[in-house]
């Protein structure tokens, strides 16, 4: 069990620096408020989770281990949103339709209304 953790932990800590430096780096190139940044991480993140998982579907040519150091260590610590994006893909692959509907919608809509109230009781202090 330690070895998993510390292989998630690495995992982790290597994809959050490298979502630090990709983001600010490309945040750097726009001189607007938009979060290019975020976006682009978002973006590669995807990519990346989306290629482990067709890797994991080819047979043996990740090992457990490899995967939970890159998809749940290293894309978790890029960003949660390739994680949020491959397991819309797998409700969509086994038809899920209102699963991934209310799952899709309901990230979006809870997470922005969490993120607000947070927001709201941090003023009331």
């Amino acid at each position: 069990m330690l070895r998993i953790i510390l292989l998630v932990g690495f995992g982790g800590f290597a994809g959050s620096v490298l979502r630090y430096l990709a983001s600010s780096s490309v945040q750097k190139l726009f001189y607007l408020s938009f979060p290019f940044g975020t976006l682009f991480v978002n973006i590669v993140g995807s990519l990346i989770i989306g290629f482990l998982f067709g890797l994991g579907e080819r047979g043996n040519i990740l090992s457990p281990e490899a995967r939970l150091f890159f998809a749940t260590g290293f894309c978790g610590g890029f960003t949660t949103f390739s994680t949020f994006s491959l397991e819309s893909l797998s409700l969509i692959r086994d038809g899920q339709w209102l699963f991934f509907s209310l799952y899709a919608v309901g990230s979006v809509v809870l997470g922005l209304l969490f993120v607000f109230m947070g927001f709201w009781f941090s003023r009331l202090l």
